[in-house]
């Protein structure tokens, strides 16, 4: 039997084993999404296949083993690299120009009766051996395109210097000071500079209001003050103020990081508020949008795809159990309705890696998958993250390009 075969046959296969929506999951689902909208970070800008100047160039990752990828995960214009056994994944995970850089965990950590922070757990992925190694030293990691460096911040944010980090060697090649203190990191599309997010206290505080079981966000005023925009070769930085809280983000996240724009020419972050973000020229000015970006959702991580003509839209629910739109980023309207229930990177310009559930209907029990507009194919590249109270088998992915 050759590929093609076991490709049609693996398909023939999931399709059959389709149960029935789940009543009233689209419901649930577009609540879950809604409570999001409050507590998501800005999604980093798409990365490109640019290596910043610190890092060595290094030759396109292969597609992963063959024993534990499906029939369908074999198609070779893809590269795919899937495991759907692993959760949380222990090797490279991976399709098309995207991959999965780096995971995170988040433990809440205790520091009085009402007052908590919001610590990470990164897994980093080791480009030479293509496994993912467990990390505590870093609060705050952004992956470069190219998959050698990544921009670090160390714990008890905010911090007063970035680490850029050889993802190889696990060691800070160079410290990166600063003069107000930053809480969040991002590179640009070709990997030539970051943008940092400054704020003058944690902004992974969490706390306990009075008859609360739980931890909260903190969501009194935002104690973001500003950003700059560092060059990762030299160093050198330029910083821009904005009044605390930005505009109409008076109230909102505790964390609202700034990203820049697509074609590197604005900063941007979301907004819990109408029109759903903000957007600055380098200088600090308020700005428009640039064009394609208008309809973009801050909480929805895949944005524009690789050419600029669809672009990444929220959940619809409407054709499958769990989908997603794809709109017109000229317009904001639908084109089409993918499977995935959220999604978080582009794999090429047709395709998406995506979050989606399985056949019990739970939309909770997630795993990430390759989805294509326009077609019933669904590629799974890991197993599922646990749920309910399984804090570290929550993990959240980041992506880069490769």
């Amino acid at each position: 039997m050759n590929v093609d075969e076991l490709v049609r046959d693996s398909l023939r296969e999931q399709a059959d084993a389709q149960g029935p929506a789940v009543p009233g999951l689209a419901d649930r689902v577009l609540g879950l999404r809604r409570r999001r909208r409050t507590r998501r970070i800005a999604s980093i800008a798409a990365a490109a296949a640019a290596v910043v100047a610190v890092a060595v160039a290094v030759p396109a990752l292969e597609s992963g083993g063959t024993t534990d990828v499906r029939p369908a995960d074999v198609t070779p214009p893809n590269r795919i690299s899937a495991h759907p056994d692993q959760s949380p994944p222990r090797d490279l995970i991976a399709a098309g120009r995207t991959a999965l850089a780096a995971y995170y965990a988040t433990t809440v950590v205790p520091r009085s009766a009402d007052r908590a922070v919001s610590t990470r757990t990164y897994w980093l992925l080791n480009p030479t051996t293509k496994k993912y190694v467990k990390t505590t030293k870093w609060s705050w990691v952004a992956v470069a395109p190219g998959l050698r460096t990544a921009a670090v911040l160390e714990q008890e944010l905010p911090v007063r210097r970035i680490g850029l980090l050889d993802l190889v060697s696990g060691e800070v090649k160079r410290w990166i000071p600063v003069d107000h203190a930053v809480g969040g990191l991002a590179f640009s599309r070709d990997g030539r500079e970051l943008v940092a997010t400054a704020y003058d206290r944690n902004p992974d505080l969490r706390v306990k209001s009075s008859g609360s079981e739980g931890w909260q966000a903190n969501m009194e005023q935002s104690s973001r003050t500003g950003f700059y925009v560092v060059d990762v070769t030299s160093g050198a930085s330029s910083w821009t103020g904005i009044e605390a809280g930005g505009g109409d983000f008076a109230v909102g996240n505790s964390r609202q990081d700034f990203a820049f724009s697509r074609d590197g020419s604005r900063v941007w972050a979301g907004t819990p508020m109408q029109p759903g973000y903000e957007y600055y020229s380098r200088q600090g000015d308020p700005v428009e949008p640039p064009a394609g970006e208008k309809y973009a959702q801050w909480y929805v991580d895949a944005g524009l795809s690789p050419d600029g003509k669809r672009l990444a839209g929220d959940f619809a629910g409407k054709k499958y159990k769990t989908s997603s739109w794809i709109l017109d980023p000229r317009t904001g309207k639908p084109l089409t309705e993918t499977h995935g229930q959220q999604l978080l990177a582009w794999a090429d310009d047709s395709s998406l890696v995506a979050w989606d559930i399985g056949k019990d209907g739970d939309e909770f029990h997630q795993r990430l998958v390759l989805v294509t507009p326009g077609s019933e194919k669904v590629v799974v590249l890991s197993d599922f993250r646990a749920t309910g109270d399984d804090t570290l088998g929550r993990w959240e992915p980041v992506f880069a390009d490769r």
